[in-house]
């Protein structure tokens, strides 16, 4: 069913799309390969376009056959699936044949292809998902509702609910991630009531899937909305126990006012108590980087208190001894944890010279101290501590000599112990 037309898009008519594109169609004809999902869902509504998916009649084997014949480079990156990966001029292009589920375990499944598009839609998450388009523009839409759910901002799942969930638990987070990011006015009631019977088979899912929806999901311009969906329905505490909304709600309010970027990972501490050790437990949990687990510890950890009259030498402090990032952080949730509109001037002056202010190099080294009479060993490396907080609470004195006086001091201190 060809529902609507959009006039050409950029990314379709770029070289390493038509390379692709005219590969396949050289192979199975003009008709056996269409752009598939968010691609056409994005374009349909005027978003921006990131990945570039694209269905096929052609099995696995053609496919590859087909690149190969066209010196198209490309990878078997789920060959059993019916998925191969085309990289035109250094882009990847996601080919996957027309499928039909065999089974599934609510974790993987087993495929068998097909020639029928309707019967490729059917098996699809959402039915603003089930939708293709071709080289000109023409988009299909066999289930006959993904180009109106789109339009008008409704988040259905393609047939039964609880059967599209039990085919694939964590489309339960991609729910929600849709809401926050296509979904207005009310969320369809079978998806949110299948959404909360299902929600216990959340546990034990792919940890590493499980923490790329939920940050997928936070990085919407607004998801406070999908959030409190979450919590209401207890998706938020099946995944997320110790989420409390209160300061990432206001986050977001920060956030919303288009002066700072949305930060996902940002958003994800606001939901954690203020709680170092609990952000690393977190961390682990949900299988997330050294440097995520790194910076929500730092933005989490207790000391030193940040506070809206934090004077411009305390914040120079805080940005040489915790680093820009980490002290951006922690003066974004304090702010948070106390949202009065009266200081949100003074906040953002505490942001803005964190931003600004480059931390000065320590004037000196070891070689110094040995230099000033101490001997190599452990206490070289106590003095320059001693001299390094001296130089810190002095705000950092560019003048050497006065470093050098200090570290004089300390080292009579030192010889005399």
């Amino acid at each position: 069913m060809t529902d609507v037309s959009i006039p050409p898009q950029p990314w379709m008519g770029a070289s390493a799309t038509r390379a692709v594109m005219t590969a396949l169609e050289a192979a199975g004809g003009s008709d056996c390969a269409r752009f598939v999902g968010g691609c056409v869902r994005n374009a349909l509504l005027g978003r921006p376009v990131d990945d570039i998916d694209i269905a096929t009649t052609l099995t696995p084997d053609q496919v590859m056959q087909a690149l190969t014949d066209a010196g198209v480079r490309w990878a078997p990156t789920g060959v059993e699936h019916g998925t191969v990966t085309a990289i035109a001029e250094g882009l990847p292009y996601e080919i996957t044949t027309l499928r039909r589920d065999v089974s599934t375990d609510g974790r993987r499944a087993v495929v068998a292809f097909s020639q029928d598009w309707a019967e490729d839609a059917r098996r699809r998450d959402f039915r603003l998902n089930a939708l293709y388009m071709d080289g000109e523009g023409r988009v299909f839409d066999p289930l006959g509702h993904g180009v109106s759910d789109a339009k008008a901002g409704r988040i259905v799942f393609v047939g039964d609910p609880i059967t599209r969930i039990r085919e694939d638990y964590l489309r339960i987070l991609r729910f929600f991630r849709f809401q926050a990011w296509y979904g207005r006015g009310e969320p369809d009631p079978a998806a949110v009531a299948a959404c909360k019977a299902l929600k216990g088979m959340l546990s034990g899912r792919s940890a590493e899937r499980t923490s790329k929806e939920l940050l997928k999901l936070l990085a919407a311009e607004d998801p406070r909305a999908a959030v409190a969906l979450m919590r209401d329905t207890g998706v938020l505490a099946a995944i997320l126990p110790e989420a409390a909304p209160e300061r990432f709600n206001a986050l977001v309010e920060i956030e919303t006012g288009k002066l700072y970027e949305n930060d996902p990972e940002l958003r994800l501490a606001a939901l954690l108590p203020q709680d170092a050790g609990e952000a690393i437990r977190v961390a682990e949990r949900l299988r997330l980087s050294n440097a995520q687990r790194d910076r929500l510890a730092a933005a989490l950890a207790s000391e030193p208190r940040i506070v809206a009259w934090l004077s411009p030498r305390a914040v120079r402090r805080a940005v040489y001894r915790l680093g820009v990032r980490a002290t951006h952080d922690r003066i974004k949730l304090a702010w948070a944890a106390a949202p009065q509109a009266k200081l949100a001037g003074q906040w953002r002056k505490l942001l803005a010279l964190a931003e600004s202010w480059s931390p000065p190099e320590f004037p000196l080294t070891g070689d110094d101290v040995i230099a000033a009479g101490l001997p190599k060993g452990p206490l070289v490396g106590r003095a320059l501590k001693e001299v390094e907080d001296w130089w810190v609470d002095e705000d950092f004195p560019i003048d050497r000599t006065l470093a050098l006086a200090q570290l004089k001091r300390v080292t009579l201190g030192l010889g005399e112990a």
